[in-house]
């Protein structure tokens, strides 16, 4: 594929493109809902016009027909010839799968597949009015407007209209009243033919027959096309110009009166901005103000058009506040950020021992700095969570209706900032806990109709900040999960003998539902059904250092509460002593710490546990997992207890020296240790030694 721009227009196109089509998916489920939103339909209209502009600039043709056959039919939705329903959506996101695919092709330098022909048929059948039968003698006709028109689609300007434009000049109708203004077609004022050329005066009295005089005022200044001062007056021709010719531009403001803004290409070939105002207003006459005395700068027009250009001191553009950033480098800036924390925490080590005052302030002062600078660096990686939460509406819309069930997607939090790395890592799992909502939590609208339910389910998806966590929530107002269900299942799938299971909390049955290969499904279906998929979940989100909790009510519905970090990058742990070896324990694991008599712990089915406040938890002497020591040493009397949670599960960690709190870089394990049970990284200590940090979820599964 060859592009004839060069590579900075092609990344602007990527950057502003990219950003429109995630929009539109979110858009047009919108629009489903609000089917009567006009801002929504001008917003849309406006989204495909501005890809399809940005794609013509390219010569990215099969991107260009895909574009504006679905712009057609936005325009004949926005005039209210046609109404949105569940087919005519069906068909747009198809055509908003293809564009996207086509999207990614060019972003891979690939060479475009195009739309299906059946898809651009059934596009351009549903771009005419409602009450107009396809005819086959209508085709020419409106091949021949999109030829007449000069550089512009025929989503700009219906055919009706068109036609009559064509039909005035040419005299084709002839009971078509003319004005008492407009001088005769045949000729213009060079003498030429005027088949190819309109006078100003001319094409003002064709606006003025179809839409009425005096709805639109003010012409480009500085242009050919002069403004109606006075309707009476004769053409006023201008001094080595040639009146008679309507410019590009011209004809594209034109354009911009009848139907509002299109987000079209500007003259320099940039995509224009689709933050416009949807609706023009047409502004009063400007009969006082001579032509002449009108600026370029002052540029009148309608109201919704863009602002007075302002003079660049008081005005920077914005384009110079920003900077766009390789993410790689990001990411080197992060990785030498870690190694100066990695150098603080020795320094902190070594100034503690010093009693030099100045070494102690120098210290201190860099502790500030090296804060400050991982905070800020940190922001520059940061996204919000909507980069995720965009897909959704588009997830549960499709999966709903090929369940035939009636569900509403409601979102919060879609600006809370955290890690890109962690938002493209959680793109994955929360699409698993989305689909398993609408398929196993939202009952059809029967049954809720029956249980004294609304017929429409609502899925809730929100996030905020607590402290340097983020909590995810995928709450529905669906049946709920009933503990006895998943304890016969656990029996019947061989995970718990009959007893066991008796003996499961409510909340260790919900948590059930992460087993690999457990389903409460009973058939097979190419939504669920085969036990896979939250299990996944389970793991991705142990991968994230974050835990997974479930709340459910029989009747009422479930929430599942994710807990991850805002940042992998740097880690707050605590440090631990197993014999003389270091080991570090994240933090977001940890529920408390205390000291222990080890005399005076319990033996439950045969596991070695300790009663605190009432609750009982399972005891671990992980030293004799992580540790290998030539001769066994006596079991201490004492020693100090490290309570962690993994999900609604907490365990009881024996430990032999608690080191403290130390903010670590995590560090991959070389080939030959990667993949060691329980181990999720090194990293370098404030004393200069490497300790392994511990992946508590991993460690039980494999040695508990």
């Amino acid at each position: 594929m060859a592009f004839d721009a060069d590579d900075e227009i092609l990344q602007d196109f990527l950057v502003e493109a990219g950003e429109i089509l995630e929009k539109l998916s979110e858009q047009l489920v919108d629009l489903e809902q609000h089917p009567d939103d006009s801002d929504l339909l001008n917003a849309i209209f406006r989204g495909f016009h501005t890809v399809k502009g940005g794609a013509g600039f390219l010569q990215l043709d099969a991107l260009v027909n895909c574009c504006h056959s679905a712009e057609n039919v936005f325009d004949i939705l926005r005039n209210h010839k046609r109404k949105v329903d569940s087919e005519l959506m069906d068909v747009v996101l198809e055509a908003l799968d293809n564009v996207n695919a086509m999207f990614e092709q060019v972003r891979n330098n690939e060479e475009l597949t195009p739309a299906p022909d059946q898809l651009i048929a059934a596009l351009d059948a549903l771009a005419r009015p409602e009450a107009e039968s396809a005819s086959p003698a209508t085709a020419p006709q409106q091949d021949q407007t999109n030829e007449d028109a000069p550089n512009e689609d025929a989503g700009d300007i219906t055919d009706d209209e068109f036609e009559k434009l064509l039909d005035a000049l040419h005299d084709d109708q002839p009971g078509e009243p003319s004005s008492p203004s407009t001088p005769d077609a045949g000729a213009g004022k060079n003498g030429s033919s005027g088949d190819d050329e309109i006078s100003d005066d001319e094409f003002e009295a064709l606006l003025d027959q179809l839409h009425g005089k005096g709805q639109f005022a003010g012409a480009p200044a500085g242009d050919e096309t002069s403004g109606k001062e006075d309707e009476k007056q004769p053409p006023k021709p201008e001094a080595g110009g040639n009146d008679d010719l309507i410019t590009d531009d011209e004809f594209e403001k034109l354009l911009d009166d009848l139907h509002g803004k299109g987000g079209s290409p500007t003259a320099d070939g940039q995509p224009a901005s689709p933050n416009k105002p949807e609706t023009p207003k047409a502004e009063p006459p400007r009969a006082e103000r001579p032509k002449e005395d009108v600026k370029p700068a002052e540029k009148p027009g309608a109201k919704g058009g863009a602002a007075p250009a302002m003079p660049a001191r008081e005005h920077a553009p914005a384009a110079e506040t920003t900077v766009r950033v390789d993410t790689k480098r990001l990411d080197d800036i992060m990785n030498m950020v870690g190694e100066l924390v990695l150098v603080r925490n020795r320094l902190q080590r070594l100034g503690a021992a010093s009693e030099d005052e100045h070494m102690h302030k120098a210290v201190s002062n860099l502790d500030v700095v090296t804060t400050d600078l991982q905070s800020a660096v940190m922001q520059t990686r940061m996204q919000p969570i909507k980069k995720v939460f965009g897909r959704f509406p588009r997830v549960v819309r499709d999966l709903a209706r090929s369940l035939k069930k009636e569900v509403n997607l409601v979102m919060h939090g879609e600006e809370t900032d955290l890690d890109k790395n962690l938002v493209e890592a959680l793109s994955d799992p929360l699409v698993h806990l989305v689909r398993n909502s609408v398929d196993h939590g939202i009952e059809a609208p029967d049954v809720r109709e029956k249980a004294g339910k609304p017929r429409q389910g609502t899925v809730t998806l929100s996030a905020e900040q607590e402290g340097d966590h983020i909590l995810l929530f995928i709450e529905d107002d669906g049946a709920g999960m009933d503990p006895e269900v998943l304890r016969r299942k656990a029996v019947e799938k061989g995970i718990y003998d009959q007893d066991a299971a008796d003996r499961l909390t409510n909340t260790e049955c919900y948590n059930l539902i992460f087993a690999a290969g457990f389903s409460t499904k009973d058939q097979i279906s190419d939504v669920s059904g085969r036990g896979v998929g939250m299990d996944v979940v389970k793991t991705k989100i142990g991968q994230l250092n974050g835990q997974l909790s479930i709340e459910s009510e029989l009747g009422k519905g479930s929430r599942i509460v994710i807990k991850v970090p805002l940042t992998l990058a740097i880690m707050p742990t605590l440090m631990i002593m197993l014999g003389d070896q270091s080991f570090a324990l994240p933090l977001v694991n940890v529920v408390e710490i205390f000291h222990l008599d080890l005399t005076k712990t319990n033996i439950v089915d045969g596991r070695e546990c300790i009663v605190v406040r009432e609750k009982v938890f399972p005891l671990f002497h992980i030293k004799r997992w992580l540790v290998r020591e030539k001769t066994p040493r006596e079991v201490p009397e004492n020693s100090h207890v490290v309570i962690v949670a993994m999900g609604t599960k907490q365990v009881g960690f024996v430990v032999d020296q608690l080191v403290g709190q130390e903010e670590v870089v995590i560090k991959p394990l070389g080939r030959a240790l990667q993949g060691t049970p329980g181990m999720a990284g090194a990293t370098i200590t404030g004393d200069g030694r490497i300790a392994l940090i511990i992946d508590v979820p991993s460690l039980l599964q494999h040695y508990g």
